[in-house]
C-alpha cells in the first residue's frame, strides 16, 4: 500500500535549516522557470478584509521531479496583537506519476519561510555588488530576521540597520540578529536613514503605501522587494522601478499584476508594454544581470509555486534519507 509521510514543524527545522542548499534549491528553480517547460497556474487567492487576512494557494509542476507541491498559505497581519503568528500554512506534495499524495508538510508557513529567504540571497547573489557589506531591512517580524540571515550565506554583510513602524520590536530584532550574526545590526528611527549608504536593502512588509522613496536610492544599491505579494501591497516607491538601471522580476508575468511593477505601472511611471528579465533568465545566462558597481538593482520578488515544488522535494528527500517523519498507510 502507498504510504504517506507526515513531518512536523519541528522536523522541518532539522532537515532544512536556511543554509546553502536550500538557496542552491530556489536558485535551480528560478533557473527552471527560465530553461524548462514548468506548469505553473496563476496563484488562487482569497481575501478576509475584516480580520486582515489572506490565503495563498500555490502550485507548480517541473518535468522530470517526481513529486509536486500544493501549498495553502494563510496570512492573518492582525494576529501578533493575539500572541499568534501572522503566518501559517501547510504544504501537500503528491506524486507526479500517480497523483497520490506522498507527504504531508505541516511546517506552519516555515518552508515558506525558509523559500523567500532563500530566494532574497539567490537575488543578492546576482544583482548586489560583490563588495557588499552593509545591508537595510525595512521591517521586523520573521522574514526581516531570515532575510539578513540568508544575505550572510552569499555576501559579506558586516553591518546592518533595521527599520520597522513597532521602533520598540525593531530594537528587539537588532538586538537577537547581533548576537546571533556577530556584527552590529541597530535599529533606526526613520527608513532613510536605514537605507542610507546601505549595499542591500530588503524590503519585508505587507504595506499598502510604499515605505521607500526613490530620492533615497543611491548608485550602487540593490533592492529586494518581497512584501508586494498581492494586489494592494506596494513597499516601493513606482519611481524607483524607472529609476533604476535594472529592474528585475521572478516572474513577469506576476509583477505585472500585483508585484512593484504593477504599482509602477498603474502610476505611469513604466510602460505596460515595456520588457524586463526574469531572475532565472539571469540565473541562465541568457539575461544580462548587473554590469556596474555603480547601477541601481531591483528585484521584485512576489514568490512562485515553482519555489515550494523545489523546497517541498527537498524536504521530503532529505526526510526520506534521514528517516524522519511519520509513515502511515493510505
Amino acid at each position: 500500500m502507498p504510504t504517506i509521510r507526515i513531518l512536523t514543524e519541528r522536523e522541518l527545522t532539522q532537515i532544512v535549516p536556511l543554509e546553502l542548499a536550500a538557496v542552491q534549491c530556489v536558485e535551480h528553480a528560478f533557473r527552471s522557470l527560465a530553461t524548462e517547460e514548468v506548469a505553473m497556474p496563476p496563484i488562487l487567492r482569497l481575501d478576509i478584509a475584516e480580520h486582515r487576512g489572506e490565503v495563498d494557494v500555490k502550485t507548480a509542476y517541473l518535468p522530470g521531479l517526481d513529486g509536486f507541491a500544493v501549498k495553502i498559505s494563510p496570512g492573518f497581519f492582525g494576529n501578533p496583537k493575539l500572541g499568534l503568528p501572522s503566518t501559517n500554512g501547510l504544504m501537500v506534495l503528491l506524486s507526479s506519476k500517480t497523483g497520490l499524495v506522498q507527504a504531508l508538510l505541516l511546517d506552519n508557513g516555515y518552508l515558506t519561510n525558509v523559500r523567500t529567504a532563500a530566494a532574497g540571497a539567490v537575488a543578492a547573489n546576482y544583482l548586489a555588488r560583490k563588495d557588499a557589506t552593509v545591508a537595510a531591512i525595512l521591517g521586523a517580524g520573521i522574514q526581516a530576521k531570515q532575510q539578513l540571515r540568508a544575505l550572510t550565506l552569499v555576501r559579506p554583510i558586516r553591518r546592518a540597520r533595521i527599520w520597522a513602524r513597532n521602533t520598540s520590536k525593531a530594537a528587539g530584532v537588532a538586538h537577537e540578529l547581533s548576537s546571533q550574526l556577530g556584527f552590529p545590526v541597530t535599529a533606526e528611527s526613520e527608513p532613510i536613514k536605514a537605507v542610507a549608504g546601505a549595499h542591500v536593502i530588503v524590503t519585508t512588509t505587507p504595506a499598502d503605501q510604499p515605505i521607500l522613496s526613490a530620492a533615497w536610492l543611491q548608485p550602487g544599491q540593490h533592492v529586494t522587494a518581497m512584501g508586494s505579494d498581492a494586489e494592494h501591497k506596494n513597499e516601493i516607491d513606482p519611481k524607483a522601478i524607472a529609476k533604476a538601471d535594472l529592474y528585475v522580476a521572478d516572474s513577469l508575468r506576476q509583477t505585472r499584476c500585483f508585484g512593484e511593477l504593477h504599482h509602477a505601472i498603474a502610476a505611469g511611471a513604466i510602460g505596460s508594454d515595456v520588457s524586463f528579465p526574469e531572475l532565472g533568465e539571469i540565473i541562465a545566462g541568457t539575461k544580462t544581470g548587473r554590469l556596474s558597481e555603480r547601477q541601481i538593482t531591483i528585484a521584485d520578488l512576489t514568490g512562485t509555486g515553482i519555489q515550494d515544488t523545489a523546497i517541498a522535494s527537498l524536504a521530503f528527500a532529505q526526510a526520506e534519507s534521514a528517516g524522519i517523519g511519520a509513515a502511515f498507510e493510505n
